[in-house]
């Protein structure tokens, strides 16, 4: 026991002196290491049956020892040293037990610093709404999610109730009042939270992540009720995550559900983080604003013509993530091979790539901002007479009344 122990807090401060993202530790090969998205084996034994328990036992609370006997998994998070915190995940495996361990910042990023959309500061701060921050394990959700609550903790005075399993980052009462509460420890799951949550007079709810229908159905209903409410969902795009909430319902009630989801979402922020040039990781995004016409997709059930919308939602502040990642591509910061993996459309993003290397894309471009510019002066010439016409009707009104 006492060897595990040595070696976890060797393992934890290369963790930590490396700034890895990751540590895996499994029967049949020495820990592994994520660093800057990549896989590394560090340089030490092989690991057996005896040495993955040690360190599990070394680090995890009885209550979760309990539930990796029960269910053969649990989660938690500890705090290591000088305010380092890591989440856990603990899991048997054929039959041996192994350990995946994320580093949690120890500071938060501003949104400048993720390269956050601007929209998400307006949609934030409204008074009710459903807000989703979306993608796959491991891409920086939570992360996002507490810099939102953070901005808020710092800038406004509201009461925010945080449901999470387990609690990552620790917010200290700032302008706001922050109630965290771990599933599991001070709450039984995430709905039981939600309902709980709504007698605690809060002004935003966050849900670490909506797993079932019934979670859904209360994080929707809360935020019809006059509250706003973040959430996660592992879904890939806005279409998708629509589409994702809807099918978890029976078909008797969807009809109803994409009702009121059309009223009560208000913003979907879609991200996946990918490897930066030299070195590092950097976010792409994708944002959903929920536009009037937005609400009308949703409600008609035509969810596949809300990436159109999005092309055309500019103004609002929306855009698709292969735009976010062929930014990011032309600015240099990432390679082109990495940004096709998280495309959404590889395809047509190689040919945007072509079009760019070969010089035809920034005509295309230039031409596109005449057209628009064109747009508006005809918009603006042909509300002029328009104009004209409405004030000699109110004249002739009232010289009528004369």
């Amino acid at each position: 026991m006492a060897g595990g122990n040595i070696l976890m807090e060797k393992l934890l401060d290369t963790v930590v002196n490396l700034k890895a993202q990751d540590l895996i530790i499994t029967v049949g090969q020495p820990p592994v290491v994520r660093h800057h998205g990549r896989i590394r084996r560090l340089d030490t034994k092989t690991l057996d049956n005896d040495d993955t328990t040690a360190l599990m036992k070394s680090i995890t609370p009885d209550r979760c020892q309990q539930e990796l006997q029960e269910k053969g998994g649990g989660d938690f998070a500890i705090e290591y040293v000088n305010g380092v915190r890591f989440r856990v995940a603990i899991f048997k495996q054929r039959g041996s037990i192994g350990i995946c361990m994320r580093r949690i910042p120890s500071q938060f990023l501003s949104f400048e610093e993720i390269g956050m959309p601007e929209a998400i500061k307006r949609l934030i701060v409204r008074q009710r709404g459903l807000i989703l921050v979306t993608g796959p394990t491991g891409c920086g959700k939570t992360t996002t999610l507490a810099s939102m609550i953070n901005f808020l903790n710092t800038n406004y005075d509201r009461h925010i109730v945080t449901l999470e399993d387990p609690i990552e980052y620790y917010h200290h009462h700032k302008k706001c009042t922050v109630n965290q509460r771990e599933i599991g420890v001070d709450v039984h799951n995430f709905a039981e939270g939600i309902k709980r949550a709504l007698r605690m007079a809060p002004d935003i709810i966050l849900v670490g992540e909506m797993r079932d229908l019934e979670t859904i159905h209360a994080a929707i209903e809360a935020a019809e009720t006059g509250h706003i409410v973040f959430a996660t969902l592992h879904t890939s795009s806005a279409s998708s995550t629509v589409n994702r909430i809807i099918d978890v319902f029976p078909k008797d009630q969807q009809d109803q559900i994409r009702t009121q989801l059309s009223t009560a979402l208000i913003g979907v922020l879609s991200q996946m983080l990918l490897p930066k040039k030299p070195e590092g990781l950097t976010a792409a995004f994708e944002m959903m604003v929920v536009t009037p016409a937005i609400q009308n997709l949703i409600r008609e059930n035509k969810t596949y013509r809300i990436d159109s919308s999005i092309q055309t939602g500019r103004k609002e502040g929306m855009f698709l993530l292969d735009e976010s990642l062929f930014r990011h591509w032309r600015n240099g910061v990432v390679d082109k091979e990495e940004a096709l993996l998280k495309s959404s459309k590889p395809a047509e993003l190689a040919g945007r790539f072509r079009l760019a290397e070969s010089g035809a894309l920034e005509e295309e471009e230039d031409e596109d901002e005449d057209e628009d510019e064109d747009e508006d002066e005809d918009e603006e010439e042909e509300s002029q007479p328009k104009k004209r016409t409405a004030a000699r009707r109110m004249q002739e009104d009232h010289d009528d009344e004369d």
